[in-house]
């Protein structure tokens, strides 16, 4: 099965669809927006993606600090402070796309999600934590472009919820939703054998510091898309940059998936297997059974949304959509229900008080 983004056909027989991630890497600056772009040009990306980040679609305000690869940042102050209009998105996109690139981005909400679509977007990327915001992924189903769905953190029967959503305008990216996330948990199998379960193309999203090893292992097993984090200096202040490839790490990535795509298969195995050894490399392509990850376990309940109160819920008040949210509790923050949830919670009352920013739970209604 193929897939169109633009003028490009992703699938099986088609050179692989490069992808720098600039997530949020700009900190709100048009002018460095517009350098990653001009960068991952040259270093020879295929597609841009970025981030439209509205603080209150992701996490509550009394989230706190939570500990990223840079440190510890207060996540609901940062997120307000990347916020950036629809003119900020559209200038990006215009961008990228003079550039001759694909410009792609993540919605983390309803609201980000109609923005993107006001921009007319040849695709959508969600993002591993939304893979069960069930509203967000109803809302962009609507808008009949391919959706890439990133499958970090998340088991089986939430992929396949996550796809009947999207029916077959979808892409599947394998991920672990770690950060850094260790090559040897990679379980590269897993790429073909979601492929035959979902029938969809399957790529991969990489949080690991290598520039070679999970993405030319991932496309000798057929993956038809390599996401990796871009930035312009792994020591500049984004939030993903210091697991991030600089330009000369993503322009080597580049040239090694183009050198695996075009000089053989046997040659590319024997290349990786003299680099890394074959025991690593037989670690990382690991058995194909899809589980968490050893490093993302952790995060299975808190970096997934759960519904959340927005604000203190008085005994005996009725639950509406403008008290309850759906939001990632990150750790510092005790989460609820799943998402799937939402209508049954509606329209309940609650049983107990429940104060603003606590998960709500069957026990509280």
């Amino acid at each position: 099965m193929k897939m169109l983004i633009g003028d490009r056909k992703i699938g099986r027989g088609e050179p692989c669809f490069i992808v720098a991630e600039c997530g949020s890497s700009h900190g709100g600056d048009l002018g460095k927006a517009f350098l990653l772009i001009d960068s991952a040009a040259g270093a020879g990306a295929d597609c841009v993606k970025f981030q439209v980040i509205i603080a209150d679609e992701i996490v509550h305000p009394l989230t706190g600090e939570v500990e990223l690869p840079g440190g510890k940042v207060h996540i609901y102050r940062r997120f307000k402070e990347l916020e950036r209009d629809r003119e900020f998105y559209r200038r990006i996109k215009e961008h990228t796309e003079e550039q001759g690139l694909v410009f792609l981005c993540s919605p983390f909400g309803i609201e980000s999600a109609r923005m993107l679509y006001s921009l007319d977007v040849r695709a959508i990327k969600i993002a591993s934590p939304e893979l069960n915001h069930y509203p967000l992924l109803e809302e962009v189903s609507r808008y009949n472009v391919p959706l890439i769905l990133s499958t970090g953190v998340s088991k089986l029967r939430e992929i396949e919820k996550a796809v009947s959503f999207s029916g077959d305008k979808s892409i599947l990216l394998h991920c672990i939703t770690a950060y850094p996330a260790p090559e040897e948990e990679y379980n590269l199998k897993l790429i073909p054998n979601l492929g035959a379960i979902f029938g969809r193309p399957v790529g991969v999203s990489d949080h690991s510091r290598d520039p070679v090893m999970i993405p030319v292992l991932s496309v000798l097993m057929e993956a038809c898309l390599v996401e990796k984090h871009f930035t312009l200096s792994t020591n500049g202040s984004g939030l993903d940059d210091p697991i991030a490839l600089d330009p000369a790490g993503f322009s080597l990535m580049v040239r090694e998936i183009r050198q695996a795509e075009k000089g053989g298969e046997k040659k590319a195995w024997k290349r990786l297997e003299k680099m890394y050894g074959k025991k690593a490399v037989a670690r990382i392509l690991g058995d194909g059974v899809k589980r968490l990850a050893p490093s993302e376990r952790i995060n299975y309940i808190t970096t997934n949304r759960s519904l959340i109160a927005l604000s203190g819920i008085a005994e005996g008040e009725v639950l509406s959509l403008d008290k309850v949210g759906i939001l990632r509790s990150e750790k510092n923050l005790k989460p609820g229900l799943s998402p799937e949830y939402l209508k049954v919670v509606l329209g309940r009352a609650a049983r107990q008080t429940i104060p603003a920013g606590t998960g709500i739970t069957w026990e509280d209604i």
